[in-house]
Formats: C-alpha cells, structure tokens, sequence
C-alpha cells in the first residue's frame, strides 16, 4: 500500500507538472506529423485536443485515489496502520468517477438540461467525495460553508426580501457543480493543478538542496550583531522563505524550529517568539515573488498578469515587515536584548561562498515573471530547472541531489498539496453555488444597501465579515468568497479593482495571527512551549499594520504601486515614519521608555503622518503637522536620553 501512495503521490506532482508545461498538447501536436492510421499517433492526438477540464479531470483522478488512502477519517496523515476497507472502497470509487469525468466531459458537460442518469450519479458521487476529503484535510468549517452554500443555491427563492434569488433543484445543482466549466473544474482548481503545484514543488526543491540553510545563514550574517538579533534572523529568514513558499504554517514549521530557540536564548518571552515567527511567516502570503495561491486566483479574477499583482503587493508588504522590524528592534531595547555571541554569527562572505547559486533562481524568475511576462507556471518551471541544474553542479556543503532525492521531493509535494485540491473543488462549489442561483448578485445589492452609501462603511463592514469568516476558513476559502460577495459592492462604491481585491486578501488572512483560531501562531506556540492565547494576541499586536494597511492603500493607490514616482516615493515615505511613532506608542519605547502622555503623543503623531493623501490633496497639510510633531518628539527624547541624532539598532 505504501507503494501504491508513493506512485499516486509521483504522478500526481508529474501530471500537474507536464500539465503546466503543456506537454500533453505538444505531443498531439507532434502525432500529427507521424503516419496516419497508427493507434499511438491517434491516442497521442485525441489527447493532445483534450478540454482543460479533461487534465484537470485527470489529475482529481490521482488525487482523490491518495487522500482517501493517506489521510484517515479522524484527519491523521501519517497513520502507520492498514487502510480501512471503506477507505479503499472511496479510494476506488474517487478514481473511477473522475476518470469517467476526464473522458465524457466533451459530451456530457453539454447536457446540463437533460442530466443524463450517469452524469448524474458521477456528480453525486465526487461531490460527497470531494466534501469528505474536504473535511478530513481541512477540518469542518470549510465543509460545513461548502454545504451552506449548496443549500443557499437549494432554496435560494425563500431567502428573504432583496436576497431573494432562484431555488435550483438539488439533481440540477449536483450536475453543474461538477460538469460544468465554472465550479469544481473551474479557476481555482486549475490555478492549484498547475501554478500551486509548480511552486510546491519549487520550495521542496531549492530547500532541500539547501537553500533554508543558506537563506538562514544570510539572515544571521546580516542580522546577528543587532541587539534582538535571532528576531530580526526571524523576519529576514521568514520572509525569503515564505515568499517562495507561499505556505504559512510550512515556514513557521521550517524557519521557526531554528529561530525560535535562538530568540528564546537570547532573552525574547517564549510567547514574543512564537508571535514574531508567526508573524513574519505570515506575512510570506503576501510577499512578492511568489506569495500564496490566493494572489495567483486574483490575477485571475482581476484578468492582469500575475507580475501586476506581485507589483502591487510589494509596497504593503515592505511596510508589513518594516513595523515588524520595528517593534522587534523597540522590544529588543526595551528588555536590554542583547546581540548574538559572535561565535555563532557566520561570516557573510562565506555564506555567500558556499551557496551564492541559490540566488541565481529567485533572480531567473524575478526576470521572467516581472520582465519577459512569462505566464506563472512557465515561470516556475524555469525556476525548477535552474535550481536542479544548480544544485548538480554545485553540491551545498558536498550534498548532491540525487534520483532518490528528486523522487521524495515529487512525492512530498504530491501529499501535500491534497487539501488544495480539496480546497479548489470548495471553492468551485461556492463559486457554482453563487452564480447558479443569482445569490451572489443579490448579497452583493445588499451589503450596498446596508453600507447606506458610505465607503467607509462598506469597508468596515468588509472587514467584519473577513474577520468573521477567516476564523474557521483557510485564507484563499476567505479570498475566493469575499471577491464573489464583497469585491463587486467595493468596485461599485468606486474603488480601484486591485485596491478592493488586496483588500480581501490582507484580511483574509488575519486568522494566522487572530485569536480564537490563529493557526500560525499556535504552531509557532508549541514549538516555543508558549500559552497557545498569548502568542496569538502578541501576534496580533505586532501583527497591527495588517490591519491598517489595507484601508491606507484603498485610499492611497500610490502604496499599490499606482501613480507617478514622485508620489509613491512621498506616501511611501508618509507610511514609513508613520509606522515607526505608532509602532513606538504601542511598544512603550522609542529611545527611551515612554510616559503614558509619551505614547498618545507618539500615536498622534504617527497617525496624522500615516493618514493617506495625494500629493496636493488637504490631507497633506495634516501629514506636515504630523512630520513636526513627530520630529520634535524624537529630538526632545533623543536630548533626554543623551544620545546623537540617528536611528541605529546596533547594540554597543
């Protein structure tokens, strides 16, 4: 049986890979060529004119088959005991009922109307299958929305006044969720059998050979001799991994289990390092170049090119890091933390020495995505090759990568992307749900009609719901159903596109560092050994710009990278020192410890730089006031303390 998993896992990561590559469309192409009447040239192009939906089809197919043997009813993954028969039975019938999908879809997805009686027992069965799996990857709270959803579409006319909409009878709903082009066969999971799986597998690869010792090694050089150092390793090293890695949880797991014992030794609280760690992890969702799987679905929605996203996402991402940076650096110097022993501190030239290469694959794809406007998949698969090519020619620290190692990476990839496919069929069944029925449209009038007309407060009302739902979904569950629901009322209310969907994106993920649920920070806790609830409000609190960033961008365009140089220089700037006299008031201390009339003159401050104004707009002479206010502040305290002028974090 193990076998079996491991051959599914392979081929799960192979197919999405030659997917994505388009593989199957060039050897269609090149049977074309070959002599007529040979039954190889025929398969080879009946398969290269395949749908979409037919891959798509195919990889559910694989990967139905490996969830139901690999992942047990009560959730467990790594169950060392034989597979239960029922599970072998679901195994089975995953894998029968997609294939059936992968080949009748030509013929069957056009007979929505009809719903033949085999169409509709295959539908029947992958969707009790896909909320199954749904359920034991993912846990209940996104099963239980899917569900919702379905019944919403269900009895969609007896919903009251304007949220009225049409009732869809169950056996016609169960048909269009599955054969149709638009549900579980639609975007998302396209998005996740491809560009997710290329990244994945990207991350398993270039780390694996290395690369979190070297990005580890480089933030320690860097950041070693600055008082809190092994925090400040922390977001530096969070941050290049998580970029790539795009997975939470996965960089507090991979990063945390060297940074949080270094905080820990060097004086930072247990709950502090797990709530730094968790932070910064997170912040790796919405950090260019890569971020998560929901950026990728936005590209999609907003119909731009993925670097578009990317370029917009990386000023809110910059000021993300610089107030984490901060309130680090302040804690750092309130508690007398001081820097790393200089033993442990390696040198940044033979860092850079032993492992220089595995820059040369962020920079391939930097390239190709933000220069040469490579689709993400291709991309990635650049990425892929460079990184293998690198890692054969140049052993890290004398380990060379071998077949073995290569076919564990496909197969750990292959595992752990079955709760994103899991997640694409949950998403194709809300989006299918919405739009069959007209219920999105009528929630969309409602919240319009609720907000009275007011911008601000559709958008606190936004984010309640964000927050609301976040508590129980994962992160592109919360995207993908706040950009069906809410993201047509924030355009209507004349936001910017891209303003209104990274503003759903940022507060969707809140729930990785927001108490009840805050599932980075727990993991972050457990390896601390931290109280779970500590760490998730001491995340919140280092976590705050999270929460402001995404009004300041909505009224601010330019911190989406969106006006003249001049202007996103400007307001770039504005939010910067902002950030800094908040992130001060919050902590207490700037260069010295503050009274409590310290701190509200500090927030003050900071809070009329950080209000967001264009560049001749009112709002800027209220920033000026602010910059004078903050800087008599500064120099006031910076005479008290007896210190020169200067912002350095260097602990003498």
């Amino acid at each position: 049986m193990n076998t079996l998993k491991s051959f599914l896992a392979v081929a799960l990561s192979v197919g999405a890979v030659a997917v994505s590559a388009d593989v199957f469309r060039l050897l269609g192409q090149l049977a074309t060529r070959l002599p007529e009447g040979g039954l190889l040239s025929a398969f080879l192009v009946e398969i290269g004119s395949a749908y979409t939906e037919q891959y798509l089809a195919a990889l559910v197919a694989i990967a139905l088959p490996l969830l139901f043997l690999q992942v047990r009813a009560n959730g467990d993954r790594d169950a060392d005991t034989a597979v239960p028969w029922f599970d072998r039975v679901a195994a089975l019938v995953g894998f029968l009922s997609a294939s059936y999908v992968a080949v009748r879809f030509p013929v069957l997805s056009e007979l929505v109307s009809r719903r033949p009686t085999d169409g509709l027992i295959v539908a029947g069965l992958l969707l009790v299958l896909f909320l199954e799996g749904l359920r034991r990857t993912t846990g209940t709270s996104l099963f239980y929305t899917s569900i919702a959803f379905m019944v919403l579409a269900l009895f969609g006319a007896s919903l009251p006044g304007e949220l009225a909409a049409r009732s869809i009878p169950a056996d016609r709903l169960a048909y269009y969720l599955v054969w149709d082009s638009t549900a579980t066969l639609g975007i998302t999971m396209k998005i996740v059998a491809t560009v997710v799986v290329v990244y994945v597998l990207f991350g398993q690869i270039l780390f694996k050979a290395g690369g979190s010792a070297f990005f580890t090694g480089i933030a320690m050089a860097l950041m070693g001799r600055y008082r809190g150092g092994p925090a400040k390793i922390a977001i530096v090293g969070s941050s290049l991994f998580g970029s790539i890695s795009g997975n939470i949880v996965s960089n507090v797991m991979t990063v945390g289990t060297v940074t949080i014992p270094l905080m820990v030794r060097a004086g930072f609280k247990p709950h502090l390092a797990a709530a730094i760690e968790a932070c910064a992890s997170t912040a790796g969702q919405i950090t260019p170049p890569v971020m998560g799987i929901a950026a990728f679905i936005m590209a999609e929605f907003l119909q731009v090119p993925f670097y578009a996203v990317a370029l917009a996402a990386t000023i809110p991402a910059l000021l993300f890091y610089t107030a984490l940076f901060v309130q680090v650096d302040l804690e750092a110097a309130r508690s007398d933390i001081q820097r790393m022993p200089e033993s442990e501190i390696p040198r940044l030239g033979e860092v850079f020495r032993r492992g220089w290469f595995f820059i040369l694959p962020f920079a391939v794809l930097v390239y190709v995505l933000f220069w040469q406007s490579w689709e993400p998949e291709a991309a990635g698969l650049l990425a892929i090759v460079t990184t293998l090519v690198l890692a054969l020619a140049f052993p890290f620290e004398g380990k060379r990568i071998t077949w073995r190692d290569l076919v564990g990476m496909f197969r750990e990839t292959g595992v752990s992307v079955l709760d994103l496919f899991m997640i694409g069929a949950a998403s194709g069944i809300m989006i299918g749900a919405l739009n069959y029925s007209g219920v999105g449209f009528t929630l969309t009038i409602v919240l319009l009609q609720v907000a009275g007309g007011s911008l601000i407060a559709l958008l606190i009302l936004s984010a309640i719901v964000n927050i609301i739902l976040g508590l129980g979904l994962p992160t592109v569950g919360v995207y993908i159903l706040l950009a069906t629901l809410v993201a047509p009322a924030l355009v209507k209310m004349g936001i910017e596109p891209m303003a209104a969907h990274m503003f759903i994106m940022y507060y969707g993920s809140l729930s990785m560092i927001s108490p009840p649920v805050a599932i980075a920070a727990f993991a972050a806790a457990n390896l601390a050994g931290a109280d779970h609830n500590k760490a998730g409000w001491a995340a919140m609190a280092f976590g705050w710009t999270i929460f402001v960033i995404p009004f300041l961008f909505v009224f601010s365009p330019t911190l989406l990278a969106n006006g003249d140089p001049v202007s996103i220089a400007i307001d770039f700037a504005a939010a910067v020192i902002g950030i800094w006299f908040i992130s001060a008031s919050i902590m207490g201390y700037s260069v010295r410890a503050l009274s409590l009339a310290g701190r509200i003159g500090y927030g003050l401050a900071g809070i009329l730089v950080f209000l967001p104004a264009v560049v001749a707009g009112p709002l800027r002479w209220v920033n000026l006031v602010g910059v004078a206010l903050a800087l008599a502040l500064f120099v006031r305290d910076r005479a008290i303390a007896g210190r020169p002028l200067g912002f350095s974090t260097r602990r003498t």
